[in-house]
């Protein structure tokens, strides 16, 4: 299958670039290219794209915002969106994965694993540097914690809170099952059915709802 990619950034260079690396994919194709968040909700639309790259920070409407638009509707349910973010600087990483954002690359990441990224999140099949993600998650929630956005974990079984718990600690599905004893594909159902339960698009929201409902604390390891 091929991965239909929408390219948004109001750096022309970098657009171009990221176009440049992602047609040499056989895998891939560049279906549209935005130099505005507004842009880049449209062109979701009208191209049908399987996954946006998303800029942070872009004019006329930022990639939080043209995120959250996109997740919100329910024509483009299918569409996912990698953020892009400088990490150790970018706090509003946080605010992109609650918009629905399903994980994120560092701006300077090598051309190999933006390809990889791509395919992993066009999948549905893991969060993107989970484990990077739930510490930064974890860096930016040590304020007032706020109420999830989707159902609480007091919906789940005790080993669906145990695997919530494991996912905001940055393991995948292998890893969770030789942490729980478990083979992958059970663990992987226990994924499933904890994110249907939770109403979580994917790995990123799971993260976000155990550190927001105090399941997973700050800085916990």
């Amino acid at each position: 299958m091929t991965v239909r990619v929408l390219l948004a950034d109001d750096q022309t260079l970098v657009r171009e670039a990221f176009a440049m690396l992602v047609e040499s994919a056989p895998d891939m194709e560049v279906v549209g290219q935005a130099a505005t968040g507004r842009q880049a909700v449209e062109l979701a639309r009208s191209e049908r794209a399987d996954l946006v790259v998303m800029d942070i920070r872009m004019p006329d409407l930022d990639g939080i915002e043209a995120t959250r638009l996109i997740a919100a509707d329910d024509d483009l349910a299918g569409v996912k969106v990698l953020v892009l973010t400088t990490y150790d600087t970018d706090e509003n990483i946080v605010d992109a994965l609650r918009a629905g954002a399903s994980g994120f690359l560092v701006k300077d990441t090598r051309p190999a694993e933006l390809l990889d990224a791509i395919r992993t999140v066009a999948a549905g099949d893991a969060l993107l540097s989970p484990g990077p993600t739930a510490r930064l998650i974890a860096r930016f929630l040590r304020g007032p914690v706020a109420a999830p956005a989707t159902a609480g974990p007091d919906c789940l079984s005790e080993r669906e809170r145990e695997v919530l718990t494991l996912v905001a600690r940055g393991l995948n599905n292998t890893e969770i099952a030789e942490t729980l004893g478990l083979s992958p594909l059970t663990a992987k159902t226990h994924v499933s059915r904890t994110m249907g339960k939770l109403g979580a698009r994917d790995r990123a929201q799971l993260v976000v709802v155990a550190y927001e409902s105090g399941l997973v604390a700050p800085g916990a390891g």
